[in-house]
């Protein structure tokens, strides 16, 4: 049987390992791996994402962009780790969880734009609400969203595991203060929403796993749904997923941890309150389905076989 070649441009960064260690050991994929030494060689770039099959990008933002115009075979198939493409008409946007058509779509695409972390979290709690009319596109969103250091890569990582660690690194740490996260796009874009949320990240000193969460007050929605209304029908709206799934509700739910699902590709929402206020957090691995895991997710569909391939424990 023959393999099907991939490419990571950006194998040494956090994502790109992230995205090997899931892939490498696999007996259906021919891994192609530049020589370190030549990993900003331009033309022996261009020759390695013109001979594979699917192209993982793990790259900033301009590196992205000039990969993509290295491309010159049609064939060629690009996952854009990135914030890049996310927000471009011309890229699928790879959650394939919100609907039947964005499967479909990321099965036959070409160019698939991998989801930031904190939009994964965002999108996963608000996009269902708003496409099944509960909560309107022109709603007030607060959001916070915790996330471990791995997410930020290499430098912080490295910030965090220093043996002279700055004092402040271990307390949560509030960042993107100006309100103008890179995430935002994205968010509002796939969810379809009138104004930018209230957008606040928060990093703190655990290395994997985050929990991003929404606020809603029930006057402020049609009918004024309850938190546990709220929770039945999105797990209406994810009932088949694999990946996604949705609490049983508890009415006096314990403490939530937003490691709970490091190491795995599962995204688990859990909502909590009464019949004013609601909360939904998403629980899921930042390096997981917000990063490398969804990457190989959407490769596995399209390549058309189980999503699941090389993602369970």
């Amino acid at each position: 049987m023959k393999k099907t070649r991939i490419y990571i441009d950006g194998q040494s960064g956090t994502t790109g390992l992230q995205i090997f260690d899931r892939i490498g050991a696999r007996e259906d994929l021919e891994l192609m791996r530049i020589d370190e030494d030549k990993r900003h060689d331009l033309e022996e770039r261009r020759r390695f994402l013109n001979a594979a099959d699917i192209v993982f990008l793990c790259l900033p933002d301009d590196g992205a962009r000039e990969a993509v115009s290295l491309i010159e075979n049609p064939d060629v198939r690009v996952i854009d780790a990135s914030t890049a493409h996310r927000t471009s008409d011309d890229w699928t946007y790879g959650f394939p969880e919100l609907s039947p058509e964005q499967r479909e779509s990321i099965a036959r695409s070409r160019r698939v734009a991998n989801p930031g972390c904190h939009a994964t979290g965002f999108i996963a709690c608000a996009a269902p609400l708003i496409r099944m009319g509960i909560v309107p596109a022109d709603y007030p969103f607060t959001c916070f969203s915790l996330t471990g250091y791995s997410g930020g890569g290499k430098k912080m990582i490295a910030s965090y595991e220093a043996a002279d660690k700055a004092q402040e690194l271990y307390a949560p740490g509030i960042y993107g203060l100006t309100l103008h996260h890179k995430h935002l796009p994205e968010m509002m874009k796939v969810c379809g929403l009138a104004h930018a949320p209230v957008f606040l990240p928060v990093v703190d000193d655990y290395y994997k796993g985050m929990a991003t969460t929404i606020m809603l007050h029930s006057r402020l929605l049609p009918g004024a749904p309850s938190a546990e209304e709220i929770r039945n029908r999105l797990a209406e709206y994810y009932s088949g997923s694999h990946f996604v799934s949705v609490l049983p509700f508890e009415k006096n739910r314990p403490t939530m941890y937003a490691a709970q699902l490091a190491g795995t590709n599962h995204l688990q929402l859990a909502v909590c309150g009464d019949h004013e206020l609601t909360s939904v957090t998403a629980l899921f691995d930042n390096l997981g389905k917000g990063a490398s895991g969804a990457a190989v997710q959407n490769m596995n569909i399209m390549l058309g076989i189980d999503e699941a391939a090389g993602l369970e424990n």
